[in-house]
């Protein structure tokens, strides 16, 4: 479903936007058994805790299939085209991650960036395979936040910016939501203070470089096609 000329006014202006469609019940439980599969295995590449524990699968469209069918779905893409346009690509290494939360005692993620230079920069889309709630560490975003300047990695660094991390906000997502996200927003992850695990999917997206005739193996097109608009008269 595309979005409407208000969903699309808010996303510009508050750099987040709940989407409107789910994912059907048999693509969640797919995605959480091959997710829960591989974090048993430790199946590399992996990204483990201060115990020593897996909490993140790295590069997951070539783990299988179904994370690239869901991250290229048009339950997806549909809304992503009303704000990047006809020509989509997936980026393989920003994101292309699946996260489990553990239970109960996890500090709050760093806020933080996706993107330093809001020059190029991209869209995330988190897709929630258990409800997330403010007890179980909902996805924090500044509102807003992705209209200031560009800046360093560390935030806590930024005098300017201290101030605005007290001005975060818990975005509660149901299973089977998705949230998109303006790279640029400062944002991060709650405190899950229960005793279950939360997982989550996240992909990031931007439209095709124009300027661009060098085909870049860290991107998939997922959409439309790419065009070369160069003057340079190489095509």
């Amino acid at each position: 479903m595309r979005l409407t000329s208000e969903q699309i006014h808010l996303f510009r202006h508050n750099g987040f936007l709940k989407l409107s469609g789910q994912l059907p019940e048999h693509t969640i439980r797919k995605l959480k058994e091959t997710i829960a599969q591989d974090i048993s295995n430790e199946v590399e590449p992996v990204v483990r805790d201060q115990n020593g524990r897996v909490v993140r699968l790295s590069n997951v469209v070539d783990r299988d299939p179904i994370f690239l069918d869901t991250a290229a779905s048009a339950l997806v893409l549909d809304p992503l085209e009303s704000i990047l346009g006809p020509d989509i690509e997936l980026i393989k290494n920003r994101h292309n991650h699946a996260t489990l939360r553990p239970a109960s005692g996890n500090r709050v993620e760093g806020l933080h960036r996706d993107i330093k230079q809001w020059s190029r920069t991209i869209y995330t889309v988190i897709f929630y395979l258990e409800e997330s709630t403010v007890k179980n560490g909902a996805t924090l975003v500044v509102p807003g936040s992705h209209h200031f300047p560009g800046i360093g990695a560390r935030l806590y660094e930024e005098k300017w910016a201290r101030t605005l991390l007290e001005q975060s906000v818990p975005v509660p997502m149901p299973q089977g939501g998705m949230l998109v996200t303006d790279g640029m927003i400062i944002h991060g992850v709650g405190q899950n203070l229960t005793d279950q695990t939360r997982t989550s999917m996240t992909m990031g997206y931007h439209s095709v470089d124009e300027l661009s005739d060098i085909n870049n193996p860290k991107r998939i097109l997922v959409r439309g096609e790419r065009p070369y608009g160069g003057n340079d008269g190489s095509h």
